[in-house]
């Protein structure tokens, strides 16, 4: 079975939402009043969308390729020192001590998101 790699969804207008944690519930509602949900984070996809409407599913599992879900899947980081405000940055665009300082203090991560990072290591050693 392929494991979630990223949880997300792109609205009729462009909003995308993405659910990055269990139960990290994101609403949204667009202009029509079209309300859309997502949920699960990397444990399981719940999406509501009240009303006909068209929605791109964004998700990615560990079965797309590699030079994909770098580009898309994202990393939670307050800079170096642990003071800057919290911002995503792509795997693509983690330095490499970065991913490895990661890999070295982050016990309670998920690991199909451990298992990324050591691969992208691999593929910049290539």
């Amino acid at each position: 079975m392929n494991r979630l790699l990223r949880n997300a969804i792109q609205t009729s207008d462009g909003t995308i939402l993405e659910s990055r944690t269990r139960h990290d519930c994101k609403e949204y509602t667009d202009a029509t009043g079209t309300l859309y949900i997502v949920d699960g984070g990397l444990d399981y996809l719940r999406r509501t969308v009240h009303a006909k409407s068209e929605v791109e599913d964004l998700s990615l599992t560990d079965a797309d390729p590699h030079s994909v879900v770098r580009e898309k899947v994202t990393w939670g980081t307050y800079g170096k020192s642990g003071d800057q405000p919290l911002s995503y940055k792509a795997i693509a665009d983690m330095e490499t001590e970065h991913l490895q300082a990661v890999l070295d203090t982050q016990k309670n991560m998920y690991p199909q998101i451990r298992d990324l990072m050591k691969t992208e290591l691999e593929y910049r050693n290539e």
